[in-house]
């Protein structure tokens, strides 16, 4: 009996990313179309009345707006290369809530730090990622060499950046999402 071959399909194996992913899409085309007006409104954080609800709203969507095509790209690029192995590695809803707890610490530093700064993407949820991926091990009381060495790397060259370098980037989304992704993947892994 000649067995038959299953045919390829397409699945949809990393919802949260894929969300995530669509939804950034969507934010752009907005912002496009609104010439910048969807981003100011929605899409990013900046100091502004805690009466406005858009201020709560800003504080978690300011990571689906992007300055433009380049900045999407190349913030989708990490997350759809590193989000799916957090996503399988941690579950779906795991992955939700250190993208939902990036945003929100990474916006309200934003807001209290530096009020005269308009904070959008997704890049502190990049190196939330970069730096939970490099912790690979469940062993308990163990902190690995990747992680240390990923961590001294990536989060020091962005202090270098933040002090010596002029520039539109977010040196402090960076940081702190790193922050919040070490500390979520190593309290993720202790609970596995």
């Amino acid at each position: 009996m000649e067995s038959r071959k299953k045919p390829i399909r397409v699945s949809f194996n990393s919802p949260a990313i894929l969300v995530f992913t669509g939804i950034c899409l969507i934010a752009q085309i907005l912002n496009v179309l609104t010439h910048g007006a969807s981003n100011t409104a929605v899409f990013s954080v900046y100091r502004s009345s805690l009466l406005d609800p858009l201020t709560y709203v800003r504080c978690i969507c300011h990571v689906f707006g992007h300055t433009g095509w380049s900045h999407l790209l190349a913030n989708l690029m990490y997350i759809l290369i590193l989000g799916p192995m957090i996503e399988e590695k941690y579950g779906t809803s795991n992955t939700v809530i250190v993208m939902a707890a990036t945003a929100v610490v990474t916006g309200i530093i934003n807001m209290v730090f530096f009020p005269s700064v308009m904070l959008l993407g997704a890049s502190g949820i990049v190196f939330a990622f970069i730096l939970i991926s490099s912790i690979t091990t469940t062993e308990d009381r163990t902190i690995p060499v990747t992680f240390i060495l990923v961590a001294i790397l990536y989060i020091g060259q962005q202090v270098y950046e933040g002090i010596f370098v002029k520039d539109n980037i977010s040196q402090m989304a960076h940081i702190v999402g790193g922050i919040v992704g070490s500390f979520l993947g190593f309290v993720m892994n202790r609970r596995k």
